[in-house]
């Protein structure tokens, strides 16, 4: 019988987590591993993200807790940390409870973690701030990801329309108000085709989300830009109505320098497009799935030097450091701006293949083997059941 992992992830829409469970799905399989995720019933997206032997199991919480109970000797890895009693109705059963820490934990509350037998983070950075918040079941290796650029996610020379910026948040009646009229306002609107305009292209490419933290880092760093005519920037994302209203504020001092153009699917045309890469601020960041995608498409990454960008960016090879604005008020920044007007930076394939070779899928595989090994060692009753 074929050996099963059990997955959870309870998020109805579809974001960096939820890539990450594919990845690990896809890694499972090739290891010989068949996936069944138990999953949101109006997550209607897992089918085209997950290998062809996984199976999908749309549950409520009541019906999860049942199939828990079920779960006899079996390995269960949590996207989405349930509650102790969840947990403990795993262990009952003598199954074996991973949870995936797939943000940093200076903020959360480290209960929501501890009655899991092992802690994966996906870097170095959310380990340190799992033992920092006294968790001591954390696994020593960091999964890190992969630079997911196949398929529809890779065609460099598609055409790029202006999409809807705000991605609702359906919990706030506000933002539920706003997802009703917003689509009469966008038909009203021309459409727009992405041309690059003269100049050096900045690029955001990411979920316009409150722990990117694009607010607080363009407080600082428009100013500077604003001063340095030769760099526009080019916003390819979505957020709810308060990430999207605060950004622009922030911006407000690029005025026309500044494009936005919503989300969009293929981000190999949007790197195609782009001279580099901004991230936002470090802390509050696990890993940076566009960094990574970012390098692997030849696009050097700008970033504030510390972790996790540290770990995820060759400085002088894939990418450029600059010291945090909120301690120097962007002087390093601005320093690294006059460096690119009058010498472009450039990733060299062979410098920086090594690197790259880290976020491969087949570096992914063998981390996976890694933990699946460890595992079993932790548990030695337990099995991957069938």
């Amino acid at each position: 019988m074929t050996p099963t992992c059990y997955q959870v992830n309870l998020q109805s829409g579809f974001g960096g987590g939820e890539r990450y469970t594919a990845f690990f799905a896809q890694a499972l399989e090739a290891l010989g591993i068949r996936t069944v995720l138990f999953a949101h019933p109006q997550a209607t997206f897992w089918r085209a993200q997950l290998p062809p032997g996984a199976r999908i199991e749309p549950v409520t919480s009541d019906q999860l807790t049942r199939r828990l109970a079920s779960l006899h000797q079996a390995w269960v890895a949590f996207h989405t940390p349930l509650p102790a009693a969840a947990v403990a109705v795993l262990h009952a059963a003598g199954a074996h409870a991973t949870a995936f820490a797939h943000l940093p934990w200076h903020d959360r509350d480290p209960a929501a973690l501890r009655p899991y037998d092992l802690i994966v983070p996906v870097s170095h950075h959310v380990a340190a701030s799992l033992r920092a918040r006294g968790l001591s079941r954390v696994y020593a290796e960091p999964l890190y990801g992969i630079a997911d650029l196949t398929g529809p996610r890779s065609a460099p020379g598609e055409v790029i329309h202006a999409r809807p910026v705000y991605d609702w948040d359906l919990r706030k009646v506000r933002e539920r108000v706003l997802r009703t009229l917003y689509p009469l306002y966008w038909r009203l609107q021309p459409p727009r085709t992405f041309t690059r305009a003269p100049g050096i292209a900045l690029g955001i490419v990411s979920r316009l989300t409150t722990i990117k933290q694009f607010p607080q880092l363009f407080e600082r760093l428009a100013p500077v830009l604003a001063r340095h005519p030769a760099f526009g920037l080019e916003i390819f994302g979505s957020g709810g109505y308060a990430s999207v209203r605060d950004l622009r504020r922030a911006l407000a001092p690029l005025q026309g320098r500044a494009r936005w153009w919503g989300h969009q699917q293929n981000v190999g045309a949007v790197f195609a497009q782009l001279d580099y890469l901004l991230t936002g601020l470090p802390e509050k960041e696990a890993l940076g799935l566009n960094v990574i995608e970012a390098q692997s498409s030849g696009v050097p990454v700008l970033a504030v030097a510390a972790p996790p960008f540290t770990e995820t960016v060759a400085d002088g090879i894939t990418g450029l450091f600059y010291d945090d604005p909120r301690a120097d008020g962007g002087a390093a920044f601005e320093r690294l701006l006059h460096r690119l007007e009058n010498e472009s930076f450039v990733i060299e394939p062979q410098r920086a293949a090594a690197h790259l070779a880290r976020f491969s899928v087949a570096a992914f595989t063998a981390r996976v083997a890694r933990l699946v090994e460890h595992v079993g060692r932790l548990r030695p009753g337990a099995r991957l059941a069938p």
